[in-house]
C-alpha cells in the first residue's frame, strides 16, 4: 500500500528534491513548521521507506563523460532464465549509469555515459554485442536530459498547457 502524505510531507519532499543538503532549520522555515516537527517528519519519512537516501548528482561533463546514450538490449531466448544475472553484469560496467528492466520487445534499457562516440561504439560492440546472450541492441544518443523535480502530480491540475 502506498504511503499517505499530507501537504507538509509533500512540501518537505519537494524541498529536499530541490536541495537534499538543506539544513533542517532552513527546511523547516521553507515549509513553515517548527524545526523539531520538521526533523520528526523527515525521520518518519525515512522510517517509512519514502526517503531512501540522499545522493550527490555528478556532472558527467565535469568528469569527462559528456556523451550519454540509451541502449535497448534484447536477450536471446535461451538466456531468459539468467535475465537478472545480465542486469547485474551490465550495471558493473563503469560506463553504465542505470539499467532498466523492461516489458516489451527489449529486455533492458541501459543508460551509459562515455567520452565520445568511439568509446560508445567500443562499449556496444565489445561488451554488449559480443555477448552471445545478447540478440540485439539499439543505441540512441541523448541530446539533452530534461527533468522535472516535481514528486507528486497535482490532483487539482488540469491538462498540460503547451
Amino acid at each position: 500500500m502506498a504511503a499517505q502524505f499530507d501537504a507538509v510531507d509533500r512540501a518537505i519532499l519537494a524541498e529536499l528534491a530541490r536541495n537534499a543538503r538543506l539544513p533542517n532549520n532552513a527546511l523547516a522555515a521553507a515549509v513553515g513548521i517548527a524545526p523539531s516537527t520538521c526533523l520528526t517528519r523527515v525521520r518518519a519519512l525515512q522510517a517509512a521507506g519514502v526517503i531512501t537516501g540522499f545522493r550527490t548528482e555528478v556532472s558527467m561533463r565535469a568528469i569527462d563523460r559528456p556523451l550519454q546514450a540509451m541502449i535497448s538490449v534484447g536477450l536471446s531466448a535461451d538466456v531468459r532464465a539468467d535475465i537478472r544475472d545480465y542486469a547485474r553484469r551490465f550495471i558493473r560496467y563503469p560506463q553504465v549509469l542505470d539499467v532498466y528492466y523492461l516489458a516489451g520487445r527489449d529486455d533492458f534499457l541501459v543508460n551509459v555515459a562515455v567520452r565520445d562516440t568511439d568509446e560508445l561504439r567500443d562499449f556496444v560492440t565489445d561488451y554488449l554485442s559480443a555477448d552471445p546472450g545478447v540478440a540485439r541492441t539499439e543505441t540512441s544518443i541523448v541530446f539533452e536530459h530534461l527533468r522535472d523535480l516535481r514528486l507528486f502530480p497535482d490532483p487539482d491540475a488540469g491538462p498540460p498547457v503547451f
